[in-house]
C-alpha cells in the first residue's frame, strides 16, 4: 500500500482484509465472525534495546498488521487457525492454559495474550473462542509481529470476555505477558501497538507508561528494508543475555557507588537514585568497568554474592550458561542511546534548519553502537545499511531487537525513487532468495494508528 494513503484509503484497505478474512473464516468455521481484533506492527526510529532498562523509546506504528476474526461459544475451548499454512491450527481446553517457552510457535504467542488479560482482569473461566489470524507484518523482521500477536489476543479476550481495559493498562498487561514465554522485553511494542495515533510517531515512556507526539520533520520519509535474516527472540538467548548484562552493570555500578543494590534491575532507575544527568552516567561507567568481559567469578567477587546466588537472582532461566558478561560495552550503549533519543526529540520539536540531517546523524550513531557495543547487528545488517547511506539516505541503522530483521533509513523526499531503485539492485537482486522477497521487504512506511476491534456493523 502506498506511503501517501489518506486515512479514508487506510480504512478502505483495512476492510478489504476484514471481507478477505470473513470469507475465509466461514471457510474454516462455517458460521460468520462476531468481531475482528487488530493490532500494528511497528518500527523503532531511535532507542534500540533500553526500554527494558526504564529509558525512552521512540517508535511508530506500521501499517502492517496482525488480524483476527472471532466468534464465542460456550465451549470452553481456543480454537485458533492461520490464514498462512505455515503455521498450524492449535486447539486447548480455556481451562488448561500452558506455554511451552522451549518451544516458542505462533499459538503460544497468542496465549500469552489471552492468559495476560485473563490474569489482569481475574476471569474465573473463559468462553470458548474460534479465531483466525491472518497478518502482514513479517515474522521475526524486528517489526513486533509476535507482540503485535499477543497485544490482538489480548484485545479478543476483553472483547469475548465483554470487558473494557484503557489502552494503557492494556499495553502494560500485553507487556509483562509476554515473559510466559521468556523473552524479558520493556513494553515498547505493545505500547506502540495500543498508543499509536495516525500521523505521529511517539516517544514512549515508562514507569508511569505515557506517550507524547513527535511530529517527524517535513521533506524526508522512512523506508524499511528488511535483510531477510530471521531472528526470533524467544527461540534464543542472545536478547535476553543483553537484559542480564545490564542487570548485573545496574548492581556492580550501585554497589560500588554506595546503594542498596539488591533491589536494583534497570540502569535508568539507577540514574534517577544516583540523580546524575546521562553524560555523568558515562563517566561512571569509563571509572567503574574495564572494557574486558567479566567473569562469573568476578562478578561474584564485586557483588560479594555466591555462584549460586548469581544463577539464583540475577541470571534468567535461558542464560544459566553464559560464563563472560561485557558490562562496559553494554552500559555504554545504553546511556549513550538514552541520550539521542531525547535529542532526536529536540530536534523534532525546535525542526531547526539542518533537521533532517541531524535526525539522520543520530541515526548513523545509533547503529554504530548497536553494531559495536551492544553487538546486536549481523554481517547482513550491517551491509544493507551500507548500501542505504550509499543510496542516498541521510541516517540509517537496524531497528527491533537485531541479529537479523529490517533496517530504518531516512530519505530526503527528492531522492526516494532513486534510493529505492539502487537498494533493490545493490541487495535484493544479486541473490535470488532476497530478490524473490523483494515486494514485501523494502517499502516506504509512514506513521499508523493503534490497535482497534471492529464489528459486523
Amino acid at each position: 500500500r502506498s506511503s501517501s494513503m489518506n486515512a479514508g484509503e487506510r480504512l478502505q484497505a483495512v476492510e478489504v482484509e476484514l471481507l478477505k478474512l470473513k470469507e475465509a473464516f466461514i471457510g474454516k468455521y462455517e458460521e460468520s465472525p462476531l468481531f475482528y481484533a487488530c493490532a500494528p506492527g511497528r518500527v523503532n526510529l531511535i532507542g534500540e534495546h533500553i526500554d527494558y532498562c526504564g529509558y525512552a523509546v521512540l517508535p511508530m506504528a506500521i501499517e502492517q498488521n496482525i488480524l483476527a476474526a472471532v466468534s464465542v461459544n460456550n465451549s470452553q475451548t481456543i480454537q485458533l487457525a492461520n490464514t498462512n499454512p505455515k503455521y498450524k491450527d492449535f486447539s486447548v481446553s480455556a481451562s488448561e492454559l500452558t506455554i511451552d517457552r522451549e518451544n516458542p510457535q505462533w499459538h503460544y504467542y497468542f496465549l500469552c495474550g489471552v492468559k495476560g488479560v485473563q490474569d489482569q482482569l481475574s476471569l474465573s473461566s473463559l468462553p470458548g473462542i474460534r479465531c483466525l489470524v491472518d497478518g502482514t507484518i513479517p515474522a521475526s523482521s524486528g517489526l513486533s509481529s509476535s507482540s503485535a500477536l499477543v497485544c490482538c489476543a489480548g484485545l479478543v479476550t476483553m472483547e469475548s470476555n465483554q470487558k473494557a481495559i484503557s489502552k494503557i493498562l492494556l499495553a502494560e498487561t500485553c507487556a509483562k505477558c509476554e515473559r510466559y514465554i521468556g523473552t524479558e522485553g520493556g513494553g515498547m511494542d505493545q505500547s506502540i501497538s495500543f498508543l499509536a495515533e495516525e500521523g505521529t510517531a511517539k516517544l514512549i515512556e515508562f514507569n508511569p507508561l505515557r506517550a507524547t507526539d513527535v511530529k517527524l520533520p517535513d521533506g524526508a520519509v522512512f523506508v524499511i528494508a528488511n535483510s531477510c535474516v530471521e531472528m526470533n527472540k524467544a527461540a534464543s538467548s542472545h536478547f535476553n543475555i543483553r537484559v542480564v548484562e545490564c542487570r548485573i552493570a545496574t548492581k556492580i555500578l550501585a554497589k560500588t557507588r554506595g546503594l542498596e543494590w539488591s533491589g536494583l534491575q534497570k540502569l535508568g532507575v539507577l540514574q534517577i537514585e544516583l540523580g546524575l544527568s546521562l553524560d555523568k552516567m558515562l563517566d561512571v561507567v569509563e571509572k567503574v568497568f574495564h572494557p574486558e568481559p567479566y567473569s562469573r567469578e568476578e562478578i561474584c567477587k564485586l557483588l560479594e554474592i555466591t555462584t549460586e546466588q548469581l544463577c539464583n537472582n540475577i541470571l534468567s532461566a535461558n542464560t544459566q550458561h553464559v560464563t563472560h558478561f561485557k558490562l562496559y560495552q553494554r552500559a555504554r550503549h545504553v546511556y549513550s542511546e538514552a541520550a539521542r533519543v531525547l535529542q532526536f526529540k529536540a530536534v523534532c520539536d525546535s525542526s531547526p534548519d539542518g533537521a533532517v540531517l541531524q535526525l539522520g546523524n543520530l541515526m548513523n550513531q545509533s547503529h554504530a553502537s548497536c553494531r559495536d557495543l551492544y553487538e546486536c547487528s549481523c554481517l547482513e545488517l550491517d551491509q544493507l545499511v551500507d548500501i542505504c547511506l550509499q543510496a542516498g539516505a541521510v541516517g540509517s541503522r537496524l531497528t527491533g531487537a537485531g541479529w537479523g530483521g529490517c533496517t530504518v533509513s531516512m530519505v530526503p523526499i527528492e531522492r526516494i525513487d532513486s534510493f529505492l531503485r539502487t537498494v533493490k539492485e545493490k541487495y535484493y537482486m544479486p541473490d535470488a532468495r532476497r530478490a524473490a522477497l523483494v515486494k514485501h521487504s523494502l517499502f516506504v512506511t509512514r506513521p499508523g494508528g493503534g490497535a482497534a476491534i471492529f464489528t459486523e456493523e
